[in-house]
């Protein structure tokens, strides 16, 4: 894992409305590493994500991806660099087949340093989902359709790949193969933040972890640590 980290947040702001959701709000991503973010519902979590995907803008602060400032872009734009969202809630196209959300993701080149991904590609990864490749996705089970929302953003090729709540609603088998697929994913070269409300199964899996309160880091560290001293979620996440 290289030292520079591929993806930082500095002093951002956000709002929706007149409401002020994000303060300040400070993070790196490590290259190759997995970034827990986690907190209790209402903390900001989605709203980072969605700031970071240039689904909402930030009043303030820098967003900056392999030292490229990408503040104020747009979905698009930030697709194109490189960062791409799995959301909360899978939000697949459900009249669709399978091969077709696909194909409204791929992208038929990249830049150097990124992995240009295949049906064939996904289906190494899901064989699931190439069994039920004509299917609408509509019809597809809640884990089946996890894999197609996280295959669809694969499709971008992406460097950074945000994924909000990836195991919300899955029976434990299914999680687990989503741990294993999220470390397979580190492995050939991706990295990722992780919103979870599993929090063994994101320590686990996190290289770092900052905890948000109210839209601020309260704390941050290594996961060892936090998996060493539970106590110190307590406070904030309500974790005995």
């Amino acid at each position: 894992m290289r030292s520079e980290p591929i993806l930082s947040l500095s002093a951002l702001n956000a709002f929706y409305g007149d409401s002020h959701i994000l303060h300040d709000l400070s993070l790196k991503v490590p290259a190759n590493g997995i970034l827990a973010l986690l907190g209790r519902n209402g903390a900001g979590k989605t709203t980072c994500m969605n700031a970071v995907a240039g689904l909402l803008g930030s009043r303030s602060g820098r967003i900056t991806l392999e030292g490229r400032d990408v503040s104020g872009f747009s979905p698009e734009a930030i697709c194109r660099a490189g960062i791409a969202l799995v959301p909360q809630g899978r939000r697949i196209f459900r009249s669709l087949s399978v091969e077709e959300n696909l194909a409204v993701a791929r992208r038929a080149s990249a830049p150097a340093g990124r992995v240009v991904w295949s049906n064939d590609d996904i289906y190494g990864l899901f064989p699931r989902l190439k069994e039920r490749h004509r299917h609408p996705a509509g019809l597809l089970s809640g884990g089946e359709q996890q894999m197609l929302a996280i295959g669809r953003a694969l499709m971008t090729a992406p460097r950074v790949l945000l994924m909000d709540e990836p195991t919300e609603g899955l029976a434990p088998q299914i999680v687990a193969e989503v741990g294993s697929i999220v470390r397979r994913l580190r492995e050939a070269g991706l990295s990722v933040i992780l919103v979870e409300q599993h929090m063994t199964f994101a320590l686990q899996l996190a290289d770092e972890v900052v905890v948000i309160s109210t839209g601020r880091v309260v704390e941050q560290g290594p996961a060892s640590d936090f998996l060493a001293e539970p106590a110190r979620l307590e406070e904030h996440l309500g974790v005995h």
